[in-house]
């Protein structure tokens, strides 16, 4: 069998949704010439560089016509050792390689008619436990920007209601005016100390959330690396007595001694992992025991092929792992699948973007959770499929050789 062309869609979601105009999933599927046809995802879709991740594609698909895609292993290695650029690694490069990886893997599993999860050692869990995820965009099919503490306890109220026991929030992240969220835009104090204002605002939306949802209810804090290191601990400290689940990217993820000093200087666990790449980017964090939960994002980590390794890396250093996830239906059905085999797994991220109907529609099967939990995809492969139907209008490029 021989990969004979890689198909490239640039889901520019936002031509049948003006509201998700910073929102572009990019897909692969890479066919063979035995009919069999493999999809992946570039981890791209939000901030910049969605664009970058088919223009990788296009670099990288040349490379892969002509091979066995049952070698997925070799082709993982030749991406990286021989293509200069992919031992320097990056978002962009590896975001190419994970989804050329992750649709390998889909052919692999067609071929020997099995799902993903039973080639990654079988389940090891039955149901994935999953956290609406980024509450501070509301939680519906329409996107938001929540500013009062009333709104956020009504989206956490919402998530509740629908079965789940566990949210995740950035209380920072939007300006009690509603203005463009900190990744947009910066605020430059933040890297420094937190204004009292600023310390009142993420507090009192944490404490409305708390008080909505009840004791029991896992808060998941999500900063987004949008804090220095001693504003990381002093808005941690701030909020430790609401019982944080675990406090995700307090500060930048490639300084592991300033993660590893928030983590000790605070009384929450530590989470990061989406802006890190490779087993390599990983070493130091794990060596310096700088996280308790671990969010290799599949579609940028490497794929399948190293997202296990990473997964198995953590947890030497006894870190659980959740998938990060927060682009289209193949990055939610490749998640489901490693968090079923993994012994380490916590907890699955449910993204609000996720529930959006531009999104769901870009694949056949729209796998969702029942109360707050999620079933494991039995079919083949990754047992998802683009859908011909929306997917015709985002083919960007046809890569025969």
């Amino acid at each position: 069998m021989k990969i004979t062309s890689v198909e490239i869609f640039d889901c520019e979601v936002n031509r049948r949704d003006p509201r998700m105009a910073r929102f572009n999933p990019v897909m692969v599927r890479i066919n063979t010439d035995a009919g069999i046809s493999g999809i992946g995802e570039v981890g791209l879709a939000y901030g910049a560089g969605a664009k970058a991740g088919v223009g990788i594609l296009r670099d990288l698909a040349p490379r892969i016509v002509g091979k066995d895609p049952m070698k997925s292993e070799a082709i993982w290695e030749n991406l990286f050792r021989a293509t200069f650029w992919g031992m320097g690694g990056g978002n962009v490069f590896y975001a190419g390689m994970s989804a050329i990886d992750i649709a390998l893997w889909d052919i692999k599993g067609k071929v020997l008619n099995a799902p993903i999860y039973q080639l990654l050692g079988g389940k090891t869990n039955e149901k994935l436990r999953a956290y609406a995820s980024q509450l501070q965009f509301g939680w519906s099919d329409t996107f938001q920007m929540l500013t009062t503490p009333e709104q956020y306890a009504d989206a956490a109220r919402k998530a509740i209601a629908e079965g789940y026991t566990a949210i995740k929030v950035d209380p920072l992240q939007v300006d009690r005016n509603g203005g463009p969220p900190l990744d947009w835009e910066i605020n430059q104090n933040y890297f420094g100390l937190l204004l009292t204002d600023q310390l009142r605002m993420g507090e009192e939306r944490i404490a409305a959330m708390r008080e909505a949802v009840g004791p029991d209810v896992d808060i998941i804090v999500e900063i987004h690396s949008l804090l220095g290191t001693n504003s990381a601990i002093q808005f941690a400290r701030a909020i430790e007595k609401y019982n944080i689940f675990f406090y995700e990217e307090p500060v930048h993820p490639l300084n592991s001694d300033n993660m590893a000093l928030v983590a000790r200087s605070i009384n929450i666990p530590v989470a990061t992992g989406e802006r890190s790449y490779t087993r390599w980017g990983y070493r130091e964090l794990f060596e310096k025991q700088s996280v308790a939960v671990v969010q290799p994002d599949l579609c940028l980590c490497g794929g399948i092929t190293e997202g296990k390794k990473i997964c198995d890396y953590a947890n030497i250093y006894d870190a659980t792992v959740q998938i990060h996830v927060c682009g289209g239906p193949v990055s939610m059905a490749a998640s489901l699948h490693m968090e079923a085999a993994i012994p380490n797994f916590i907890i699955h991220e449910h993204h609000t973007h996720g529930l959006k109907a531009c999104i769901r529609e870009l694949c056949t099967n729209d796998y969702q959770p029942v109360n707050g939990y999620y079933s494991i995809p039995d079919l083949p492969g990754l047992g998802q499929e683009l859908n011909e139907n929306i997917v015709k209008d985002y083919l960007a490029y046809t890569i025969t050789a």
